[in-house]
């Protein structure tokens, strides 16, 4: 299998974007995940300062929000995995 020097160039660069998005995408995932605990954290704390109430439509908000935000991306990346499959199988 012969590769002109080009296409080598194209992939090295389709590879080294791949591996940018890759970063980008576990960074999101790892900051939603600490700003979860971070919001657990904090409403535990109003909860204690509050005699025992606790917001539940803003816990209810804060977590469909961030769940969204991850399926999303989930999303993103699964139609990227498939459009990179389908241009391998040409």
């Amino acid at each position: 299998m012969d590769i002109s020097e080009k296409q080598l160039e194209d992939l090295l660069k389709l590879k080294k974007m791949e591996k940018k998005k890759s970063r980008f995408s576990k960074f999101i995932v790892t900051f939603v995940i600490l700003l979860n605990v971070l919001f657990t954290a904090a409403v535990f704390y109003v909860f204690l300062q509050t005699n025992g109430n606790e917001p539940t439509s803003l816990i209810a908000a804060w977590f469909g929000f961030t769940t969204v935000e991850l399926w999303a991306l989930a999303g993103i990346k699964k139609k990227e995995v498939e459009r990179y499959s389908d241009k391998e199988e040409i």
